[in-house]
């Protein structure tokens, strides 16, 4: 065989195998993964961050949850005798006071049934009084012979069945007297009105089931709310040290609407959802909450002292779990694996991993690397927004 022909295969095979590494080679700078390229990059240039110092604090344990607002006393007014509407003395949605004027009922005819019954006292007393006297007589006249033993306890009863009449004149005058009062209406306690549903001229009756009105008591104001039944041992310990203080939050727990006082625990859990309702009463002085308001709740249920506590923005969640980065006295960023027990109000509770005096990375993370440089920047403004958050908490 002719010396050409028979190196052209390996010549081809190392002319593919060459192609093939440079083209490897190509792809592998373009991505970093030679040890050439990742060497450039730890030598290039520090990504900018911010950081924080670890420190140690008294840390708030806060159970957030969602609830309703709901009024302390709502009563429908209504009518307790029969009659026709004089006066409507209340405006709708007004606030009242207790024993201000709602509604007058025509009185005319109960003050004259309270007429009628006190005519008729009169007349039974007199009629008792004539029968007393005759009563005298006889029982002077039986003494003396003259008058028969019959006569004088038939008068004798007479007077005990005018008695009687008379003790029953008198308990229609306070029947009457009562009727009288119920036709003015006023307010059983101090809330906001609702809607009017009588107008003057209206006749009402003892029996309506609308009523004429609905006084809602707005302060104090109650929020119930629920928490997770795994929370319940907790909750009963708190409560061993005293009073637990609930802030109650919108919906979407960015604005605080008031702070209250938990003053029930249900007893009993829901095993359908496995919570437990909880009711906190609010002072409510600018009637921030409303009944049938959605709310978010905070439950302090205790505070732990020299808790080691970060920014939650410097935990960050990667495949091995949780970790935060630590800046080195030589600028230099240190991965460390942490567990965090809590995360409230944009403080994260560290239980290990991290030390006092730490300084860690709290933005910035996209660009740091394990063992690369970093440019601390300016961090009175993040430290400023720290501190913040802290005291929101508190």
């Amino acid at each position: 065989m002719p010396p050409l022909k028979r190196w052209r295969w390996p010549l081809a095979a190392l002319v593919c195998a060459a192609a093939a590494y440079w083209g490897w080679h190509q792809f592998a700078s373009a991505s970093g993964t030679t040890p050439q390229s990742r060497g450039s990059q730890q030598a290039g240039p520090a990504a900018p961050v911010h950081t924080a110092i670890v420190g140690t604090r008294a840390f708030p344990v806060i159970l957030t949850g969602l609830g309703t607002v709901q009024a302390t006393n709502t009563v429908t007014v209504r009518s307790r005798v029969d009659g026709q509407i004089e006066k409507v003395a209340f405006e709708e949605g007004q606030m009242v006071k207790e024993g201000d004027l709602l509604v007058q009922i025509d009185a005319a005819p109960f003050q004259a049934a309270l007429n009628q019954a006190t005519a008729k006292l009169a007349q039974d007393q007199a009629s008792l009084l004539n029968a007393k006297q005759d009563l005298e007589r006889t029982a002077v006249l039986s003494k003396q012979g003259n008058a028969t033993q019959a006569l004088l306890d038939q008068r004798t009863a007479n007077v005990a069945s005018l008695t009687a009449q008379v003790q029953a004149d008198q308990a229609a005058i306070e029947s009457a007297r009562v009727q009288l009062a119920y036709t003015t209406i006023r307010s059983p306690l101090t809330g906001r009105a609702g809607f009017r549903l009588v107008d003057p001229g209206n006749i009402v009756h003892a029996n309506d089931v609308n009523g004429m009105l609905t006084i809602t008591q707005l302060q104090p104001i109650s929020v119930v709310f629920t928490a997770p039944e795994q929370d319940l041992p907790t909750i009963n310990d708190a409560l061993k040290s005293g009073p637990l203080k609930v802030t109650a939050y919108t919906s979407d727990g960015k604005k605080q609407l008031g702070e209250g006082t938990l003053k029930l625990v249900d007893n009993q859990v829901d095993a359908a959802s496995g919570t437990i309702k909880l009711k906190a009463s609010f002072e409510n002085p600018d009637n921030a909450l409303w009944p049938g308001l959605s709310v978010t709740t905070r439950l302090l249920v205790k505070t732990l002292p020299d808790s080691v506590v970060v920014p939650d923005s410097a935990v960050q969640r990667g495949p091995n779990g949780l970790y935060a980065y630590v800046v080195s006295d030589s600028s230099k960023a240190q991965l460390r694996n942490v567990k965090v027990s809590r995360i409230e109000g944009g403080l994260a509770l560290v239980d290990r991993g991290l030390s006092p005096g730490d300084r860690i990375i709290t933005s910035g993370h996209y660009r740091v690397v394990p063992g690369g440089n970093v440019q601390v920047l300016d961090d009175k403004a993040k430290r400023t927004a720290v501190q913040s958050t802290v005291e929101k908490v508190d």
